[in-house]
């Protein structure tokens, strides 16, 4: 599917939407699901809208990036990376790249994944019957 202009603003409009409900996740959601689970969930595909509005990659290969980058962090949580590193990163990046691996966040990036997967497909299908 080609990407035009049109769909370079909703991929904008998308991104932006999506960090001030991730921001507003993480400063006044404090329960157990939502913030951990539904923000990584969240969290993929405001990272593909931006990838989309930047770039000019297949919906796909976007999607496979993303996922990729979202493991490969979720992977370094897991080897401690900032210890291996001995580099301490500023307190905002800690926070957004979190500090500890869980196996439930890489659900959660496959099932925003593969959610945005659909909507995609379902949106250039309606796209080709027009």
């Amino acid at each position: 599917m080609r990407i035009n202009r049109s769909s370079k603003i909703a991929y904008l409009v998308s991104f932006v939407l999506l960090l001030i409900i991730e921001i507003a996740i993480g400063v006044w959601v404090k329960d157990d699901f939502v913030r951990p689970y539904g923000g990584d969930f969240l969290v993929v595909i405001l990272i593909y809208c931006f990838l989309m509005t930047v770039t000019k990659l297949s919906v796909f290969r976007a999607l496979i990036a993303v996922l990729l980058f979202s493991f490969a962090v979720e992977f370094f949580q897991l080897i401690n990376i900032v210890k291996v590193l001995q580099y301490q990163p500023p307190k905002i990046v800690m926070i957004i790249l979190g500090s500890s691996f869980s196996a439930w966040d890489l659900v959660a990036y496959s099932v925003g994944i593969l959610f945005t997967g659909g909507i995609e497909y379902f949106r250039s299908s309606m796209l080709s019957k027009t």
